[in-house]
């Protein structure tokens, strides 16, 4: 019970905190469902950084996946060296696994925060206009109370999905499964939260599509280290390519030059036409 006290007491200050943003935001003249919206521009222009950080991440660790298979494969039995090996392998290559998760991770207290500014709205409706596009009547009251709110759902879990195919590149089969059972599991969850936080996050991950859609324009795949750009040791050699090297290892073959005939080649001429 202290505990959640305590987490209570230190969760006030963000809620006054990003309830003075609101104020700010609906001043300019938004209602205050597009304020939510652009306040969620907003966090996520903040977290740029981390999301290239993040992009960077997740590069670096599908350009080292052969290693780690490698490594998985060779202690298949052993999960304590597993990790140990894995562990040493990240420092080594100075990979961060746990930097796809930043950008989530510090979008959470925001989450909370504006959880309990909603719910204030719900107790005591601020002046003004809480509903949205005229198709959502309140984005304080709960998401289900109304059929508009199981439109916001259904593209909740199609932009969750859609965000998890752009960003589980670097994930095992396993977890990417997960992840893409999850948003139907939070349904149930989200399904007690007030409209305005699932359109904060709908928002959050239709930008997440469309960052995930730039970067794949903008920046290139790399490849495996050691690798050309194209990965591996070189371009890809097919059956007609020639060896590089002779086959004891030595300096590259010579064409060999065609062997003169002994004999010299013999021209005929064309008899003339006789008149």
């Amino acid at each position: 019970m202290t505990m959640l006290l305590s987490l209570l007491y230190l969760l006030q200050p963000l809620e006054h905190l990003l309830r003075h943003i609101l104020n700010g935001i609906h001043s300019i003249g938004f209602t205050w469902a597009w304020s939510i919206v652009a306040l969620t521009l907003l966090v996520r222009m903040l977290l740029v950084p981390l999301t290239v950080k993040q992009i960077h991440s997740m590069q670096n660790m599908q350009a080292h996946a052969p290693q780690m298979k490698e490594l998985q494969r060779k202690y298949k039995g052993d999960r304590q060296k597993l990790n140990e090996e894995l562990m040493k392998f990240y420092k080594e290559n100075n990979i961060n696994p746990a930097s796809s998760c930043l950008p989530l991770v510090a979008q959470f207290p925001i989450f909370i925060g504006l959880y309990y500014t909603l719910r204030n709205f719900a107790k005591h409706p601020p002046a003004g206009n809480l509903s949205w596009l005229h198709f959502v009547p309140s984005i304080a009251a709960h998401v289900t109370s109304h059929w508009s709110g199981y439109i916001l759902l259904a593209v909740y879990v199609t932009s969750q999905l859609a965000s998890t195919y752009f960003m589980s590149g670097s994930m095992q089969q396993s977890q990417r499964i997960i992840m893409y059972v999850l948003p139907f599991a939070f349904i149930f969850v989200i399904a007690r939260f007030p409209a305005g936080l699932v359109l904060y996050w709908m928002t959050t991950n239709l930008w997440t599509v469309g960052q995930g859609l730039i970067t794949r324009r903008l920046i290139p795949k790399v490849g495996p280290p050691g690798g050309g750009g194209g990965g591996g040791d070189g371009p890809k050699r097919s059956s007609r390519t020639p060896p590089k090297d002779s086959p004891d290892g030595g300096a590259p073959a010579e064409p060999r030059e065609p062997k003169p005939s002994g004999q010299p080649r013999q021209v005929r001429r064309k008899k003339k036409a006789r008149r």
